[in-house]
């Protein structure tokens, strides 16, 4: 073959593989915007802790400022009849990622330091859902539904954890701030660890002369009013023991930035593909330790100045979205994992300087209750340009997004998971006529008291007296006697008043319809 007749071989492979490059990079390029369709928005749920329904601004309260959450509300939806499925930490952040009732699962009342993973490999959850939707995934914040299989291996490898139910990256507060060890972990390692200087966490002090709150109270930069008086670290007494990994812990005062910080550097790397970030955010918890730049900003004390912490949080999260123009590509989720309490441990003034301020709003309870205060939360929804600007009435809760984000993704979900999280997705999104849930089981930390709301009547099982940070006694309550108290709440949204003897069918409509969602193991058709 001549040297002319190659090259003109050549030249027309050459041309040929051009083609198919750029064929391919046109492809390439089309799936990449198709995965940022209209319809396929980066999913950001920021859940708050212990806040009330009416700790925030576009709920009526006046004696702190929440201009970015207000803002969020302005431009998107904000729910009336909000929850989260349980009135403490664990249980609803167990829900809210496996879309199935805490309760029908042991061992998800508030985790302990040492607690194993609750959520087990091979789960379903949101992250594997929108991880198998094509999305990024991380979790950034406060975790606090156990590490490792039988036991966190503080010094080793902490798994299983996040990253084996759907998670790409953590970067977490491993339990809560009250209860040890004061670290960070990344992935499935304590961060910034020493290894000559191990970390061990205990159930018991080590030795007599370890530091506690009750033997050195008064170097305490915070007091504890009651169950919080074990291992000092910063000033502040907590539960449970710990000794080494000095170079890991942190201040409690930087907890805020730290997950802005983070979360901002997550979302830049990831912001040209689909993504999904659940930014669990340690305020109002205890022990309230804002940052310095926010003590004093309120009157409420360090609560309310948790609150203006939190609200920061939130805006710094929309600037960044802003600034990438990622916010008519991203829908948020805002919630709190239950309802308010005042003193939970710790001498910080929110009852002495509570003032006019009502941080369950209407509602009667609040964290640990199963009266509406305890799981009737703030929350809202902004995708802008798709959600309209409003104010829903309709029931929604946090155990709905599983649902909601596998029939916004078109993933399907197998018949054994996410047992009771419904598709209300219509509803988040504000769409016109849409429909909520017509029954929701709210549930105490260890799901002995259980409320059932249905449509406008509530039905509270109160098997145990426990905490309500109630409006009033259970004693000033009217015609409230035995198991079961019946109210009805466009009438009486405080429930004051126990309706069982005047509506005598509708208590046992209610009765069975509870014992049957109990009974059934599910509630997801």
């Amino acid at each position: 073959m001549s040297q002319l007749n190659i090259h003109a071989i050549l030249k027309r492979n050459s041309r040929y593989q051009c083609m198919l490059r750029f064929y391919a990079t046109l492809l390439f390029l089309c799936a990449s915007s198709s995965l940022f369709s209209a319809e396929t928005p980066n999913i950001i749920v920021i859940m708050a802790d212990d806040l009330g329904y009416g700790d925030i601004g576009c709920n009526g309260a006046t004696a702190v400022k929440t201009p970015n959450i207000d803002k969020l509300a302005a431009e998107g939806m904000r729910f009336t009849n909000g929850y989260c499925s349980a009135s403490t930490c664990t249980p609803t952040r167990f829900s809210l990622l496996t879309g199935t009732y805490a309760f029908r699962q042991k061992n998800t009342g508030i985790a302990p330091p040492n607690g194993p993973a609750i959520i087990r490999p091979g789960t379903t959850t949101i992250a594997s859902i929108l991880k198998k939707a094509g999305y990024t995934t991380a979790v950034i914040g406060k975790w606090h539904l156990g590490l490792g299989d039988k036991a966190p291996d503080w010094n080793g490898e902490l798994k299983p954890g996040p990253l084996e139910i759907g998670f790409d990256y953590c970067h977490l507060l491993p339990t809560t701030n009250d209860r040890v060890p004061q670290i960070y972990v990344q992935n499935h390692r304590v961060l910034n660890l020493d290894p000559k200087d191990p970390l061990w966490v205990g159930t018991k002090a080590p030795d007599a002369n370890h530091p506690t709150g009750s033997i050195q109270r008064s170097t305490l930069k915070m007091d504890w009013s009651h169950g919080h008086n074990e291992t000092i670290h910063n000033g502040i007494s907590r539960i449970g023991f710990y000794t080494g990994g000095m170079a890991a812990r942190f201040r409690d005062e930087d907890l805020g930035d730290e997950w802005i910080n983070r979360s901002n550097q997550w979302i830049e790397a990831h912001k040209d593909t689909p993504f999904f970030l659940y930014f669990a955010s340690h305020d109002i918890h205890v022990p309230r330790m804002p940052h310095e730049r926010f003590q004093g900003s309120t009157t409420l004390g360090f609560r309310g100045d948790c609150i203006v912490e939190f609200d920061w949080c939130v805006g710094e999260l929309m600037k960044t979205l802003e600034r990438l123009k990622l916010s008519e590509k991203t829908l948020i989720v805002l919630c709190s994992d239950n309802g308010p309490v005042l003193d939970d441990g710790y001498k910080d003034d929110a009852v002495e300087k509570l003032g006019t301020h009502e941080p369950a709003g209407p509602f009667s309870g609040g964290k640990y209750s199963v009266l509406e205060g305890g799981t009737r939360t703030p929350f809202i929804t902004r995708w802008l340009g798709r959600v309209k600007p409003g104010v829903s009435d309709e029931v929604v809760c946090t155990i709905d997004l599983a649902a909601s984000v596998a029939a916004l993704t078109g993933t399907a979900l197998t018949d054994d998971s996410c047992l009771d999280s419904q598709n209300v997705l219509p509803a988040l999104l504000g769409e016109s006529g849409a429909k909520g849930r017509d029954h929701l089981i709210q549930q105490d930390n260890g799901g002995v008291n259980f409320g059932l709301r249905m449509g406008d009547w509530k039905l509270v099982r109160m098997k145990t007296k426990g905490k309500s940070q109630a409006k009033v006694s259970r004693k000033e309550r009217a015609n409230e006697d035995g198991l079961h108290w019946l109210y009805h709440l466009p009438d009486d949204p405080s429930e004051m008043k126990n309706v069982s003897t005047e509506y005598p069918d509708k208590l046992k409509e209610m009765i069975s319809k509870l014992d049957e969602v109990i009974a059934a193991g599910r509630s997801r058709k």
